[in-house]
């Protein structure tokens, strides 16, 4: 089967395609021909040596960890009835951009009928992010959410499930971006970019500040958004794209009765993950929820679909499409 596998740790150009023996299922797992790779921000990171600290994935690697398909083969003691369907199922991290995926049968979640392949791929990672998000926070009806990087593929969910639950919601993009995350319905779109941006945020929450804050982006941008948060809101500051995470004055967050959380809240079990997957594909299939897929690239070029990522230059989801 062909892989596209991490050679050295480099940049995008040290994705290789490559040929490897096809997987066997072993007890209690199943085989997937997969259709459709998700791609993260972090596989990009990882790929650089960035992550050595942190993930134990060393080269040479095939990165990957959520993968779209038919499932076509099972092992032993896993029901046969498993064939042919159509699943999306996690991998553990590794092992996704490639054309066959083993997985444990247990990790596997059956696509609605009608729900196409990429959609379903599109929300492995970002649907139940989301979702635990928005649980760990408490978003409930009349809440204002603020979303900080609305524009990729967790960015988007996460306006429309605010919207969903009937929470006002205020999005913060940059540049060419803007257009497409008005498009999602939110009450507002900031701009990022302009040096008056806080400002221009603090009168979209009617200068009383956001009961949550999703910080998808870090560093800087991130830390600027905590400032919106009202006293006694939620601040999760769990995401990464500008190389680091949002550093919160924890002294100033208890003194105004701010809860702050950060990534370790998502780091899901398996049980848990796979629950959220489920209700994510069902939210997906009654029109919830509806990710959107910015980009797609075939397995071959997935070091482009890495450049992209790590240029910022993509909204939405990434996808990898193993179809020759």
């Amino acid at each position: 089967m062909r892989t596209a596998t991490v050679t050295r740790f480099g940049g995008p150009e040290v994705l290789q395609l490559m040929e490897r023996p096809d997987p066997v299922p072993g007890p209690g797992e199943v085989m997937i021909d997969v259709e459709v790779a998700d791609t993260l921000w972090l596989e990009t990171v990882v790929r650089s040596g960035a992550g050595q600290d942190y993930w134990p994935m060393r080269p040479p690697y095939v990165p990957g960890n959520g993968v779209a398909g038919r499932v076509s083969q099972v092992g032993d003691d896993v029901d046969r009835a498993l064939l042919g369907r159509r699943v999306v199922a996690h991998t553990g991290s590794e092992g996704g951009y490639a054309d066959r995926a083993v997985v444990a049968a247990q990790a596997v979640s059956d696509v609605p009928d009608g729900l196409d392949l990429l959609v379903a791929a599109a929300l492995l990672h970002d649907g139940p992010t989301a979702l635990a998000l928005f649980d760990i926070t408490k978003v409930g009806p009349g809440d204002t959410v603020l979303v900080v990087g609305a524009s990729g593929g967790l960015g988007v969910v996460s306006v429309q499930l605010g919207l969903a639950r009937s929470a006002r919601v205020v999005a913060i993009a940059r540049g060419a971006k803007l257009d497409r995350v008005r498009e999602l319905g939110p009450g507002a779109v900031i701009d990022s970019e302009q040096p008056d941006w806080i400002e221009q945020a603090r009168a979209a929450l009617n200068g009383a500040g956001a009961d949550v804050v999703l910080d998808n982006v870090g560093g800087d941008l991130g830390e600027a958004s905590f400032a919106l948060v009202a006293d006694g809101g939620r601040f999760s500051g769990h995401g990464t794209p500008s190389g680091r995470f949002a550093r919160v004055d924890q002294v100033t967050a208890r003194r105004r009765g701010i809860t702050v959380t950060g990534i370790e809240t998502v780091q899901m079990s398996p049980g848990d993950l796979k629950r959220y997957t489920d209700q994510a594909l069902d939210a997906a299939a009654s029109g919830t929820i509806a990710p959107v897929i910015g980009q797609t690239f075939p397995l071959e070029q997935a070091s482009s679909a890495h450049a992209a990522i790590e240029g910022r230059d993509v909204f939405g989801t990434t996808l990898l499409l193993t179809a020759t």
